[in-house]
Formats: structure tokens, sequence, C-alpha cells
């Protein structure tokens, strides 16, 4: 007995070590940006290791936020992310609804050829001139409807669909309630975790898009942010922008300051819905 407790002990032990480094590991580099974004450019430069600025300032955030662009490209991001997240749960949960029935004629073949496009895609170039035949160019829709349905999030909500028992969606049918309403008053409410798990792959994947942007827009107002913080990181673009060379001169901490603020509305969002998350992503993935 006393072994076994003193094995569990040192399991408990080497597990929180393990646990604590790695969550280290992966919280260092948030920090490291932090403190660069908050250390003048000589202190910055004078060590690779950011652990505690010897000296703070805030310039690069006074900077960053009297930029016009940035506060254009926040708000195409959030209207772009809040609306194609709705469309793409609404699309993705009847899609899922209707294949997770096995009435579903040809239902088979319609599930390989959604999971056919996991494999193969018709290319950059087909899809650059879709979106231009359907008259999508230079606007916010070019970066929502083309990838409106993810081919896993589908899968997962259709899996999460099939787990829930089927006495349930008959039950309410002898009740009277149409396919419809069993979809919104039995099987989303109880589908809760899934919803909110896959709306969250929606709303991060789409705030951190910026290919679709590059491909597709033109119009400098309708940057979304990560394209205001790709131009800032990769063509060194913040004296462009203002035409501050104040700017340039604060180097890493301005280019550090704007991914600050880039990833602080997923770092808000993501505590709410951390509880369903794990829930939702293995409830229905695997099949009795």
């Amino acid at each position: 007995m006393n072994q076994v407790k003193h094995g569990s002990r040192l399991f408990d032990f080497v597990n929180t070590v393990v646990l604590l480094m790695l969550s280290l590991v992966t919280l260092y580099p948030f920090w490291d940006s932090f403190v660069v974004s908050i250390t003048p450019l000589k202190e910055s430069l004078s060590t690779s290791l950011h652990l505690f600025p010897r000296t703070v300032t805030f310039e690069a955030y006074r900077h960053i936020l009297s930029i016009k662009q940035l506060w254009l490209s926040y708000r195409t991001s959030v209207i772009v992310t809040v609306l194609a997240t709705l469309i793409s749960m609404i699309a993705t949960t009847l899609a899922a609804y209707a294949l997770s029935k096995k009435s579903l004629p040809g239902g088979r073949s319609i599930m390989f050829a959604i999971v056919f496009t996991m494999m193969f895609s018709g290319g950059i170039i087909p899809a650059y001139l879709v979106v231009k035949q359907l008259g999508m160019m230079n606007s916010i829709w070019a970066m929502i409807i083309p990838g409106a349905i993810h081919t896993y999030n589908l899968i997962l909500m259709r899996n999460f669909f099939e787990s829930i028992p089927e006495e349930l969606e008959e039950s309410a049918r002898l009740d009277g309630c149409s396919d419809p309403g069993i979809l919104i008053r039995v099987v989303l409410p109880l589908s809760m975790p899934a919803v909110a798990t896959v709306s969250l792959f929606y709303a991060v994947a789409q705030w951190n898009e910026f290919f679709t942007a590059v491909m597709y827009i033109v119009d400098q107002r309708l940057w979304p942010l990560q394209l205001f913080l790709r131009a800032m990181l990769m063509d060194n673009g913040a004296a462009a922008q203002t035409g501050d060379d104040s700017l340039f001169l604060m180097g890493k901490a301005i280019k550090m300051a704007t991914i600050m603020i880039s990833v602080i509305p997923v770092m808000l969002i993501y505590p709410f819905f951390q509880r369903y998350f794990v829930q939702g992503a293995t409830l229905g993935a695997v099949k009795e």
C-alpha cells in the first residue's frame, strides 16, 4: 500500500513538473512579445532573453493606437468574424443535421464527396475565378462565403448529432414537432458543447485569416487586422502607414505591440468557451 502511495505521489510530482514546463514554454512567447512591446529599442536589443523590462514605455502602443488604418482593420475583422461565424454555423449545422440521418437519399455518396475535399481541392486559380465571376472581389463577402463550411467542423457536428438518441427525436415527432422544430428545440440544446467548440474554431480561424484578403481585397480600407499586421511585420510598413520616422526607429517594439493588440480579443473570448471545448471536441468522436 505504501509503495502504491509513493508511486502515486511521484507520478503527481513528475506530472506537475512536466505540465509546468509545458505551460512556461507555451506562455513565454506571449510574455516575450509583451515585454519587448513596452521596452525601449536599445534595451530590447541588448539581450535576446526578455524576462522583465528595466525601463517601461508605452510609446509603441500610443503610436499604434493613433494609426487610423488599425481601427479600420479592427472594424473589418470584427464584422467579418461575426458574420462568417454566424453564416458558417448556420450552414454547418443544417448540413450536419441532414447528413446525420441514415434515411437521407445518397447520404453516403454526399459524405464521401465532402470528405474528398479534405484531400484534394480545386486550387487557388479556380477559386479566384469563381470569386471574381460571382462579383465578390474587393468585398468582405470574399472573405466569408468561399470558406463558409469547413469539412472537419462538419464531420464533428455530424458525429455529435449521430450520438444523440433517436428516441428523443421520435418522441418530439409524435408530439407533432417538425424536423426544423426538432433541430431547434431538441437537438441544438443538447449540442451546445459542440456548437460552442465549432463556433470557436470558426471564429479563431476567421480572425487569423489573411490569405483570402491578400487574394481578393484591393481597397486598403477593407484590410482585416491580420493583413495590417502582416504589413507591419513583413514590410516594415509602420513608418509608411503614419509618415512618422519615430515608428521606424522603435523597430521591434511597434511590431510586438501590434501582435499583442491582435491576440487580445481571442485571449479574452477563449475562457468563456473553455468549459465546452474538451467536451465538444470528444463527444460524438467515438461511436459505440
